[in-house]
């Protein structure tokens, strides 16, 4: 799916859905889509149990909306999430949203987004209901994307202030390892099946093409989910593939073309 870098999102958290030590890779992931220029996050507040959210938030300049939750067992920041979007929506300063939560009761405010034109990302985990995942331009998994351990990080401000201590120095946080689905039969074909629909009289079609069709038909395909990091080295691991580079009037760009191997 094409995307600028120029579009503005309007990204609205769902607290009680996401952890706070997602926020940062999910923020990192959203910059590859476009330009954040809304960032707000829906939540009860004033619970103890959200005391680990303020930092998260000041690091990454969101604003939390309070929501009380009125009645137990309830998401209550659902309906501010969705009020909030629409007013966006009518004020015409952006042109897509990216909506981060688990929770199918966003599966209308998405598809209402998409019949204003907006763009449409969703982020949730991998146990977000299909009519949500379905709803959206583009659904990304937010197990794939990688959780940076910070508790332990300092600043060069508060490290200069301290005493040299004698003590070796502790390695770097590390970036937790994303979880990798395999490739089922069904995620096989799906693929065969775009690139003949794409595919030119002599069975090749271009892997950009293939890309964006494949969002369309199934909008949480993504190859990182598979542990790759694009389309191509995927899609070369299969051996149902034949891959072709093909040199183009521009020094050192080429386009890739895959068509499905003759059985």
């Amino acid at each position: 799916m094409e995307t600028s870098k120029e579009i503005r999102l309007a990204v609205l958290i769902d607290a009680d859905n996401v952890p706070y030590s997602n926020v940062k890779g999910v923020m990192e992931e959203i910059a590859k889509y476009g330009t954040p220029t809304f960032k707000r996050i829906y939540g009860d507040w004033t619970k103890p149990t959200v005391s680990g959210w303020k930092n998260v938030l000041l690091e990454n300049a969101i604003t939390p909306i309070q929501q009380y939750s009125y009645t137990q067992g309830k998401n209550s920041s659902d309906s501010a999430l969705i009020i909030d979007a629409m007013d966006i929506l009518y004020s015409g300063k952006v042109d897509g949203f990216c909506i981060v939560s688990s929770d199918s009761d966003f599966t209308r405010l998405a598809t209402r987004l998409r019949e204003a034109g907006m763009k449409v990302f969703g982020i949730g985990q991998k146990k977000t209901p299909n009519p949500f995942i379905v709803a959206c331009d583009k659904f990304i998994y937010m197990e794939i994307i990688p959780v940076v351990n910070e508790a332990e990080a300092e600043t060069p401000a508060k490290t200069n202030t301290r005493r040299k201590s004698t003590k070796p120095a502790t390695a770097a946080p590390t970036a937790v390892k994303p979880s990798v689905d395999k490739l089922n039969k069904e995620t096989l074909k799906l693929i065969a099946k775009t690139i003949n629909d794409l595919a030119d009289e002599n069975g090749w079609a271009f892997l950009g093409d293939i890309g964006n069709l494949l969002l369309k038909k199934q909008p949480n395909f993504d190859p990182r989910n598979y542990g790759f990091a694009k389309l191509t080295p995927l899609l070369k691991s299969l051996p149902q593939f034949e891959i072709d580079k093909r040199e183009t009037d521009k020094s050192g760009i080429k386009l890739v073309y895959i068509r499905n191997k003759e059985i």
